[in-house]
């Protein structure tokens, strides 16, 4: 059951950042661990994805936390969520 609700929050990640990705017209293969500014994500992207994220999870992210690092992946996302959330 664990590994099912691990799994939820990464596709709920993902599509998050698919719908990022989208809104720049790239499409690609994007696996757990690649880099979101690799993929095309600027800056401001991630910003927006940040505040998606909150929004998705019902979570507030703090200051400490909204660092490059965790936003680096969909599974460093995930991390990050599944830890405020205290899943981790």
């Amino acid at each position: 059951m664990l590994d099912h609700a691990a799994n939820a929050g990464t596709d709920r990640i993902a599509l998050l950042v698919r719908r990022l990705l989208a809104k720049r017209a790239i499409e690609r293969p994007l696996g757990r661990d690649d880099s979101l500014a690799e993929a095309g994500l600027s800056s401001l992207d991630i910003v927006n994805l940040m505040l998606a994220v909150e929004a998705e999870f019902g979570l507030k992210i703090p200051h400490r936390e909204m660092t490059p690092a965790n936003f680096r992946s969909i599974a460093r996302i995930d991390a990050l969520v599944r830890a405020l959330s205290g899943q981790a």
